[in-house]
C-alpha cells in the first residue's frame, strides 16, 4: 500500500479553555477556528505516530496519507454502503474547510518490524503532542517523524507487507474524497484529494463494542401481538436484572420495563446454514424491523437510534424509557473476523454494526486541502 507523509495541521493549546468544549465544536466550526489562530501547520511533511491511552489499555497506531487509488482500486476495502444524502454533506464540509479534520481509521494486520521500530522511536523522542480529555478520560499522544530515512522505511513496510486495509471508521470519508478526486482528476494539474489522510492501526490495536437499536415503532403493533410474532423467531426468556447478551445468536430486549433474553430459533438459523457470515443485527433488520415493525430501510428509518456498547447498559434503558413505544435490543458485538471476512468477500454488514475503539477526534490532527 503507498502511503505518504504530509504537512499536518493541528490545534493550539493556548487558547483552548476546555479540550471537550473546543474538540466538540471544531467538526462544524473549524473554518473560524482556523481563521482565528486555534491552529499551527508543522514546517515540514512527517508521518505521526498516534498514541491513545485510556483506563482499559493503550492504542498505537499510525496517521498518515494513503493514494486514494488505493480505495479506488479496492485495496482500502469497505465493509458498509454509503448514502448519496451523506456523501453531499461530507463533499460540503471537505470543500468549504478546505481541509479534512478527522482521519479515515484503517485496520491492517500486525506486522512486528512495524510495531518494533514505532515503539524504538517512541523511546528515544519526546512527543510533539500530548492532550487530555477528562470526559472520557483519555490521552492522545502524538510524536512527529520527520527523517526521510525512517518514512521511508516504514512506507517500505506498506508497499511490501500492507497491500490491503480495511475501514473501521469513515466510509463516507472515503467514497466523498474518491468522488472529488474522480471529478477534479481531469480539470486541475493539481489535485488535493488524492491524499486519504488514514490512522492506520493494526487488527491487535482495536477493539469491537456492540452496537444497540432503540426502536421507537411499538405504536404501529400492540405489545400482545408483537410478543407473539416474536415467540415464532425467538426462544424467550424473562430476566431477573439487566445484562448484555453472552453470545452471538443472543439478543437482549429491553420492553416494558422489562428485560428478556431472545435466542434465535434453530429452524430460524438453518435457514442461513450456507452463508458464511450470519449477523444477529441482518436477522433482526429483516425478521423483526422489518416484517413485524415495518421498517423497510433501516438507513434512513428515522425512528431507529443506536447507542454504542461503550455508553453501558443504563444509557440504553434511559433512551428507551423516553417513550412508551420504545423497544431496545441490544447485540453481541460483531465480531473481526466478521468484518474482515465481510469485506474480502465484498459483502455488506448492516448499517451501526460496529463501534470501534479507540475514536479519532475531529481537528486533533487535520489535513489541509491545497489547490481548491
Amino acid at each position: 500500500m503507498i502511503i505518504r507523509p504530509f504537512q499536518a495541521v493541528y490545534p493550539n493549546t493556548d487558547y483552548i479553555a476546555s479540550n471537550d468544549s473546543f474538540f466538540g465544536t471544531v467538526k462544524e466550526e473549524y473554518v473560524s477556528y482556523r481563521e482565528s489562530g486555534f491552529f499551527n501547520k508543522t514546517s515540514q511533511e512527517s508521518i505521526y505516530i498516534y498514541r491513545i491511552q485510556t483506563t482499559q489499555r493503550t492504542h498505537t497506531g499510525i496517521v498518515a496519507c494513503a493514494d486514494i487509488n488505493e480505495y479506488i482500486n479496492g485495496n482500502i476495502k469497505k465493509h458498509e454502503n454509503t448514502l448519496a444524502a451523506t456523501e453531499q454533506r461530507q463533499m460540503y464540509l471537505m470543500m468549504n474547510r478546505k481541509a479534512t479534520t478527522k482521519p479515515v481509521l484503517l485496520i491492517h494486520p500486525k506486522i512486528k518490524k512495524l510495531n518494533l521500530l514505532l515503539e524504538q522511536f517512541i523511546k528515544e523522542n519526546k512527543p510533539f503532542y500530548t492532550i487530555h480529555f477528562e470526559s472520557e478520560n483519555q490521552k492522545h499522544i502524538l510524536w512527529e517523524i520527520s527523517d526521510g530515512n525512517t518514512i521511508e522505511k516504514i512506507q517500505q513496510i506498506f508497499q511490501k507487507r500492507i497491500p490491503e486495509t480495511y475501514i473501521a471508521d469513515g466510509h463516507h470519508r472515503c467514497s466523498s474524497s474518491a468522488l472529488l478526486y474522480s471529478r477534479l482528476k481531469k480539470k486541475k494539474k493539481v489535485n488535493p484529494y488524492g491524499n486519504l489522510m488514514s490512522a492506520f492501526f493494526p487488527v491487535d490495536q482495536l477493539e469491537i463494542y456492540d452496537y444497540n437499536r432503540i426502536v421507537d415503532a411499538l405504536g404501529e403493533v400492540s405489545l400482545t401481538q408483537f410478543i407473539v410474532k416474536l415467540s415464532n423467531l425467538f426462544e424467550i426468556d424473562f430476566l431477573d436484572k439487566p445484562r448484555k447478551p453472552k453470545s452471538k445468536h443472543e439478543i437482549i430486549m429491553f420492553l416494558n420495563k422489562e428485560w428478556f433474553s431472545l435466542k434465535w430459533k434453530k429452524a430460524i438459523l438453518d435457514k442461513y446454514k450456507k452463508q458464511k457470515i450470519v449477523l444477529d443485527a441482518s436477522l433482526l433488520d429483516e425478521h423483526v424491523l422489518k416484517n413485524i415493525l415495518g421498517i423497510k430501510n433501516v438507513k434512513t428509518d428515522t425512528r431507529i437510534k443506536y447507542v454504542s456498547g461503550v455508553e453501558g447498559i443504563d444509557a440504553i434503558r434511559t433512551k428507551a424509557q423516553k417513550s412508551e413505544t420504545r423497544v431496545a435490543f441490544c447485540l453481541y458485538p460483531a465480531q473481526m473476523s466478521d468484518l474482515l471476512t465481510t469485506a474480502d468477500e465484498g459483502g455488506v454488514m448492516p448499517p451501526k454494526s460496529t463501534w470501534f475503539e479507540p475514536r479519532m477526534k475531529n481537528g486533533l490532527i487535520v489535513q489541509d486541502l491545497l489547490g481548491l
